[in-house]
């Protein structure tokens, strides 16, 4: 009933109203398209780019990876927008059953597909760039984005140069980690039956949005998953954190990653130890006081302004 009452009569276009795209990103200062692309296994992806007007500007190339039941044609564009405004060339897709991407909605079946998705993705927009190879390149990823952009690093040969990591889930935290024995019980089920959405959990956007006017434009965006998770992403999600979270002192690209301290989504605390444990030398942290698990469209303007800013001062110090 709560979801039902928070969703707007007349819904927008786009997150930012009903100006139509190019337009709006010709306003902004910067040349964006969309295309599909087919990847190795024929699975069709959905992908954007968002660009700086003139490319003799652009001071490097982000790969960027959303997050579980998101994908990169509302609210995740506005961090692309903001990078390319400032000379970043920005590259996407919606992961496999995310936004327009091919697959069960919000059914991921085998993330270490997913990884080679992205990274056969990432090698195509370089080979068609060969302006791009020379330059500086980072992988930037929120929420689950963020553990599989760990886990790219892991397994790609590209060099990359660093990591911008949004509230990553490197870890199920024990605090929200289903107790012994249910995780063996939905492992059962989701052999069995592994598309169900049944895995009890609270609404996600309720949790990640402090602004409730942003709360409701999240829910205007059409692409959104609204049904509970099923059992096979649960069970793959639980698979891929508890082995990443045992190489996090493998890591060894620079990162900065950000979190807020009243996250309740994924853990800050998981975070922390991420940088306590990684090898490499340049590694950052930001803990955010009383922000929530959306850092760069739910808090306040303010709040957002600020994790932009500090974003964007880690890239240049690196560009």
């Amino acid at each position: 009933m709560e979801e039902q009452q928070n969703q707007p009569q007349n819904p927008h276009l786009f997150y930012w109203g009903d100006t139509p795209e190019q337009e709006y990103y010709a306003l902004q200062g910067i040349t964006s398209s969309n295309s599909f692309y087919t990847s190795p296994r024929g699975l069709k992806l959905f992908t954007r780019s968002w660009l700086p007007k003139d490319s003799t500007t652009t001071k490097g190339v982000i790969f960027m990876v959303h997050g579980y039941g998101n994908d990169i044609s509302w609210t995740f564009q506005a961090t692309p927008i903001f990078l390319a405004k400032h000379g970043y060339a920005c590259f996407a897709l919606d992961l496999e059953g995310h936004g327009q991407s091919q697959g069960l909605k919000a059914f991921v079946p085998n993330v270490d597909f997913v990884i080679d998705d992205c990274i056969s993705f990432f090698d195509y927009i370089q080979s068609k760039n060969v302006e791009y190879e020379s330059g500086p390149k980072f992988l930037f990823g929120e929420s689950m984005g963020g553990a599989i952009c760990l886990l790219i690093h892991f397994k790609s040969k590209i060099k990359f140069n660093g990591a911008v990591l949004i509230a990553p889930m490197c870890k199920i935290s024990d605090k929200v980690r289903p107790a012994w024995p249910v995780p063996q019980i939905l492992t059962m089920f989701a052999k069995v039956a592994p598309t169900l959405p049944i895995v009890p959990t609270a609404d996600l956007l309720e949790k990640s949005v402090k602004v409730p006017e942003k709360r409701i434009i999240a829910g205007m965006n059409p692409m959104r998953y609204t049904g509970k998770p099923r059992l096979g992403t649960v069970i793959e999600l639980l698979r891929v954190t508890d082995y990443l979270s045992s190489r996090l002192c493998d890591v060894d690209l620079p990162f900065i990653v950000f979190h807020g301290n009243a996250d309740v989504v994924t853990d800050p605390q998981v975070s922390k130890e991420l940088y306590e444990c990684a090898k490499n030398e340049d590694k950052n942290i930001k803990i955010y006081d009383g922000m929530l698990h959306s850092l760069l469209f739910g808090e306040t303007d303010e709040n957002v302004e600020i994790v932009r800013n500090d974003i964007l001062t880690w890239l240049n110090n690196r560009s």
